[in-house]
């Protein structure tokens, strides 16, 4: 038997729907709009470690023309609207995961904070973390990728004063002394120093410089990926012989700059490297099949990256909903 079902038919198919609701010619009740959201967190298992991602909001960039270099813009556009993504505006996501060890419990870059650079949708990681039950004053260790607005804006609050009071915060020193440096502060970075410095100098004492290679806490290792800036860093992060790579900003677009991985983004410092070093890391992430966590993916921000003919294609995970 053969269904073909038209405009007319389907439209039909409507309305009958709209008059099965009506039983005995009395309409169903109809319950209020709740105007809740779901709370932005996600709890997953990682070997003996506990994982929760928390959110702090998406930050939407809008027109991809200027921001994603290197291919002409239409082409740009399509490769978003061919994803079923608005191609007026390109939107990231903002996933922090939180590892608890059983020892510590660490967390990985803390958003935008108090700056509304990007929009008033940012700044929500603290909301989020209280949502899933985690208390700012339990974490022992915060890891930042690097030191641009969206990743360390959450190390102070809006009276300055640390919202990690017991946390000890890993950097490179490369990243910390390029934007904390007060000599940028008449130049076109003016507006990302300020915001570093802003969120940083208050906790230099607490801050544990790391290396490339170096595992700096239990399970969790650096690998060094420049370009985005100049001490941008991946880690790998692994729990009884489970392990996923939180890829910090090496790519910020699951379609964009995976499917054409050499093309620019004009927020990184040196975007020749930036692409040299997310080609060289991808390839050896995909070649390992080793799960991805990606600050800038769509929630949250879970999954596999496997490699293609021009580029790399990006598998979000189901969501485990058991632990």
């Amino acid at each position: 038997m053969t269904t073909n079902l038209s405009r007319r038919s389907m439209l039909a198919l409507g309305a009958g729907l709209g008059a099965s609701t009506m039983l005995g010619g009395t309409a169903l009740a109809k319950a209020p709009k709740l105007n809740t959201q779901t709370p932005y967190w996600h709890r997953m298992v990682l070997g003996d470690a506990e994982v929760t991602v928390v959110s702090d909001g998406p930050l939407p960039l809008g027109p991809p023309k200027g921001t994603f270099v290197g291919v002409p813009d239409e082409e740009v556009r399509k490769m978003l609207s061919d994803n079923f993504l608005n191609p007026d505006n390109v939107v990231l996501e903002q996933n922090s995961p939180i590892v608890n060890t059983g020892d510590k419990l660490i967390l990985f870059d803390t958003g935008m904070g108090t700056s509304k650079a990007f929009g008033p949708t940012t700044g929500r990681q603290q909301k989020s973390m209280a949502e899933a039950g985690i208390k700012a004053a339990d974490i022992d260790a915060v890891v930042c990728s690097h030191a641009h607005i969206d990743h360390i804006g959450g190390l102070v609050g809006a009276d300055d004063k640390p919202l990690f009071p017991n946390a000890q915060v890993y950097i490179t020193q490369a990243d910390f002394d390029f934007w904390t440096d007060e000599g940028k502060l008449g130049g076109a970075l003016k507006d990302f120093v300020i915001h570093a410095r802003k969120n940083l100098l208050p906790v230099r004492d607490r801050i544990v410089f790391i290396k490339d290679g170096q595992e700096f806490l239990p399970g969790v290792q650096a690998i060094a990926a420049p370009g985005h800036t100049v001490g941008h860093t991946i880690f790998t992060v692994s729990s009884a012989g489970k392990s996923f790579a939180f890829l910090g900003d090496l790519t910020h677009h699951a379609v964009l700059l995976l499917e054409k991985p050499r093309m620019q983004f004009s927020y990184d410092s040196d975007p020749k490297q930036a692409a040299d070093s997310r080609v060289k890391l991808l390839e050896m992430i995909a070649s390992n099949k080793i799960p991805v966590m990606s600050y800038h993916f769509a929630w949250p921000g879970f999954g596999n990256i496997a490699k293609t003919s021009e580029g790399f294609h990006y598998y979000p995970a189901a969501m485990q909903m058991q632990l």
